[in-house]
């Protein structure tokens, strides 16, 4: 991390928490929806099969959510562009993050009432400093 940019700077971390909830909201649905899934069939899958599926289902709602909230902006083309464009190492730390949350707590791909609000809080801590150094060192959000 780059040590000339400040860390105290109130404005930015509240932006950056902003930008980091929506993309967990968009990480959750696709990620959540995909275990559940599973949870709910029989299958053969492994677990590590099902949090791969559930990583790629939870960044691909991510950028549909962002894309919809971004055409309040701008054109469809610029909106899924931006959306693209928007920091895969945050997103993919989140996922990352919820996953290996719900592995350590639950003991596989398995949503519980009483797990969820430990992985959202790793979900969305993990990302949050890397997104206010972004927002400071590139002036550059998806909102």
């Amino acid at each position: 991390m780059d040590s000339s940019i400040s860390w105290k700077c109130k404005h930015t971390w509240k932006k950056a928490r902003i930008n980091t909830l929506w993309c967990l909201i968009g990480c959750s649905i696709g990620d959540f929806g995909t275990i559940l899934y599973f949870q709910n069939i029989d299958h053969s899958w492994s677990t590590s099969s099902i949090m791969g599926l559930a990583i790629v289902n939870g960044l691909l709602t991510s950028i549909l959510l962002e894309t919809i909230i971004l055409l309040k902006q701008m054109s469809f083309a610029k909106a899924i562009k931006t959306a693209l464009g928007m920091s895969f190492i945050s997103m993919v730390s989140m996922e990352l993050a919820m996953n290996l949350t719900d592995i350590v707590l639950t003991g596989g791909a398995i949503i519980t009432f009483w797990a969820i609000p430990i992985m959202l809080l790793a979900g969305f801590v993990t990302p949050l400093p890397y997104n206010y150094w972004r927002l400071k060192k590139y002036n550059e959000s998806c909102h």
